[in-house]
């Protein structure tokens, strides 16, 4: 249980810190790059079984690393524009509604049971997502649907790939050399979109995006490490786990949002958010 605490603490941590990279002007990708450089480092030094890097390639989850590696920083930049555009509890809501997506996954694909509650689960999810991002009047922006809808999509996916590859092929004393792994290569990917930039628009890194980096790279790392960890729990099904720890980041995170940022809720958003919480609760259980 204090692993799933820990997660839901480390990762309500990383929305408000996307929060402030809006606040401070940081750049997200140069940020980004430099968390997955301190995410990795910290899953090598910390990992308790010794492996070169360059054999980091022969272990059987390395592949599965490589496809969560690049949607890693893909998300991570879907998510810190969703926080800037559209706030900290609506970031959190479409990340965390989107337990649906390893649900459906497992219907199509594993034949699991199909139920009424399962059905009306996934079309609230939907429409909690929806509603939890409508900005009205002053707060309307062009385009701020897109990113909670790619959020909710793209988070699916990580869960789902995330859950796949742990319970099949990463071993009990391989978690943080598999998360620090999964970083280096977001890390890799990061460091070709930013030669390309580079490149078309030469500009300084900037001290405050490494400083940013840094300060991202310490929970992102811990965020992954306890939930893979809480996911050992045999005691707890994976179902049970996703919604204790899905529907507390959305609370926590609805009142960091309120209470530190003071962002303004419609009713519609305030329906989203009561939403958010009841339909993943109705697909979890079915």
């Amino acid at each position: 249980m204090i692993f799933l605490l820990l997660s839901i603490l480390f990762s309500t941590g990383l929305f408000v810190i996307f929060k402030y990279f809006g606040i401070y002007k940081i750049d997200i990708l140069k940020a980004l790059f430099v968390n997955y450089i301190v995410a990795f480092s910290m899953g090598f030094l910390l990992a308790e079984r010794r492996i070169s890097i360059t054999e980091v390639y022969l272990e059987p989850w390395f592949p599965g690393a490589l496809v969560l590696g690049a949607l890693f920083i893909a998300i991570f930049f879907v998510m810190a524009m969703t926080a800037q555009k559209n706030g900290v509890s609506v970031t959190s809501i479409a990340g965390k509604m989107s337990v649906v997506v390893p649900i459906l996954f497992g219907i199509f694909l594993y034949n699991e049971s199909v139920t009424f509650l399962k059905i009306l689960g996934i079309m609230i999810a939907l429409v909690a997502v929806y509603l939890s991002s409508i900005r009205e009047g002053r707060q309307k922006e062009n385009g701020t649907l897109l990113f909670p809808i790619l959020l909710f999509i793209g988070s699916g996916t990580i869960d789902t790939l995330l859950k796949y590859v742990q319970v099949n092929y990463v071993s009990d004393g391989d978690v943080a050399i598999f998360s620090g792994s999964l970083f280096g290569i977001a890390a890799i990917f990061g460091c070709l979109i930013l030669a390309v930039k580079t490149i078309i628009k030469r500009e300084s890194f900037g001290v405050k995006n490494v400083i940013a980096g840094v300060i991202l790279g310490i929970p992102n790392y811990y965020s992954i490490v306890f939930l893979m960890k809480a996911l050992q729990n045999k005691n707890m099904e994976s179902s049970t786990l996703f919604t204790v720890n899905n529907v507390a980041i959305v609370i926590v995170s609805t009142l960091v949002g309120l209470f530190f940022f003071k962002e303004q809720f419609s009713f519609k958003n305030k329906i989203g958010v009561v939403l958010a919480i009841l339909g993943i609760v109705l697909v979890t259980i079915a």
